[in-house]
């Protein structure tokens, strides 16, 4: 029933997704309303008293993945003192991951490849206690205002914006401890969070953003140092932005793959679409499906330069 509305507003998607998913629960987890979660900001505050003051109000439970990160089952929880001061970022669950897996710690120097609105990057500069020192680039203009502002109000002194195309960053050979390519891209994990990504999604756009993911990274692992980890993560679930890429890395450079552990349940990665053959490696990827978790659609690969 939810599939065939689906095909109602976008043909070409369910017949595409048929040969990814086309399980029951997958169409009935793209149609329901996601879960809201927030990040506690640690720069600011310890997560227990944050925790003991939202109890008074709303329903928690921990993120499995995250230390500092709950669901939140109620109304207004960006209506609190919490929200407004910045004690706790509205970042969806599965969103956390890429910075959990970086193994950042003190001091190091950190790329931030596609970073606006700045989730991911105010929880880089949390995990790193304010030092060291994070690029946070973004491509558009448009998107700085909301980076800049989130830096500012989640109290990150060690972070610098710049506006650049990613692929700049490429001439910074062997430069960065850590680089985190959240790459843009057709945003089908957000389907749940607003039909418009369904009714925009385009094959011809999915393979125009593989071949810009793919330059991308090319560009963030040249500007990995030796011994440094490159995390690639999307919210989209189509093989060419994830998978494709990765082998494309893989095939390309001399990259090699980490698998990730972490408490997530997930999809077993996708190794051959369409005629074409992955590296065995992928396998070592996560592909959450939103009935994994009850979360959005995510993939997440950790990379490591030898």
């Amino acid at each position: 029933m939810i599939k065939e509305q689906f095909r109602e507003i976008n043909r070409k998607f369910v017949e595409k997704y048929e040969k990814i998913d086309d399980s029951k629960e997958f169409y009935e987890f793209m149609a329901k309303p996601i879960r809201q979660s927030f990040r506690v900001n640690t720069l600011k505050i310890d997560v227990k008293s944050v925790v003991e003051r939202l109890s008074e109000e709303f329903e928690l439970e921990r993120v499995p993945w995250c230390k500092e990160g709950f669901f939140v089952y109620g109304e207004g929880i960006t209506k609190t003192p919490e929200f407004a001061l910045g004690l706790i970022f509205m970042q969806e669950a599965s969103s956390m991951i890429p910075p959990v897996v970086m193994d950042l710690k003190e001091n190091l120097f950190v790329l931030d490849m596609a970073a606006a609105p700045g989730a991911k990057t105010t929880q880089i500069s949390q995990y790193m206690n304010n030092t060291g020192c994070v690029i946070a680039n973004d491509v558009k203009y448009s998107r700085l205002n909301i980076l800049i502002s989130n830096v500012q109000k989640y109290g990150c002194i060690n972070v610098v914006v710049t506006e650049k195309d990613g692929r700049y960053f490429g001439r910074f050979r062997d430069t960065f401890d850590r680089v985190l390519l959240d790459a843009p891209c057709s945003n089908v994990g957000m389907i749940r969070k607003n039909y418009k990504y369904l009714k925009l999604w385009r094959q011809m756009e999915v393979e125009a953003l593989s071949r810009l993911q793919k330059s991308l990274i090319l560009a963030a692992y040249k500007a990995l140092k030796p011994k440094g980890v490159l995390v690639y993560s999307t919210c989209t679930l189509d093989p060419e932005e994830n998978e494709e890429v990765i082998d494309y890395l893989l095939y390309n450079t001399d990259a090699k793959l980490e698998k990730i552990k972490l408490p997530v349940k997930s999809t077993e990665p996708i190794l051959e679409f369409n005629g074409k053959r992955y590296s065995e490696e992928v396998k070592k990827c996560l592909r959450i499906h939103p009935q994994d978790n009850d979360t959005e659609g995510f993939f997440v690969a950790k990379v490591v330069k030898p």
